[in-house]
């Protein structure tokens, strides 16, 4: 569930224009922001978590036909997985990093993650332009929550 806070509109507007410049949607921007200093394990687990909460948000715009906004938190929860996994290794990644890294955690955990990232993709365009359906927002669900159970799992291995 997400948390309400209010903000002076020319910082909400900043935000979202750094957000938009790096190719990242704004939660991620904001999520990167709070967690950028902090030592990796934490960073890790922080990212876990906020992965996971948004792939609940997904299921509950989805299941209220809010496509877009599912998509969005899909998308959040696919990068999210990635920086988690990429975190617990003492590393950070940048959105160019998101693609890179996707390479190397498919031999790692087999090449269905290609296929979740490109799910996720899928999302961010959704996101973006619109067009996708209600069948395309839950086939990509499947593939991402297996990308972030295994990859950012609260509390376990992989983040």
């Amino acid at each position: 569930m997400g948390v309400w806070v209010e903000l002076p509109r020319s910082v909400v507007e900043r935000a979202r224009r750094e957000a938009e410049r790096l190719g990242v949607t704004l939660g991620e921007y904001i999520a990167d922001r709070l967690l950028a200093d902090v030592d990796p394990p934490e960073r890790a687990k922080g990212y876990a978590l906020a992965a996971n909460e948004l792939l609940g948000q997904a299921r509950r715009a989805l299941s209220n036909g809010d496509l877009r906004a599912s998509a969005g938190a899909a998308w959040g929860a696919a990068a999210l997985a990635l920086r988690a996994h990429a975190a617990s290794r003492g590393q950070s990644l940048d959105s160019d990093g998101l693609w890179r890294y996707t390479r190397r955690l498919s031999a790692e955990l087999g090449e269905w993650v290609c296929d979740a990232w490109a799910h996720a993709v899928a999302m961010r365009l959704c996101l973006l332009e619109g067009g996708c359906t209600h069948w395309h927002v839950e086939r990509a669900l499947g593939y991402i929550e297996r990308l972030v159970s295994q990859a950012a799992p609260v509390g376990g291995e992989g983040a």
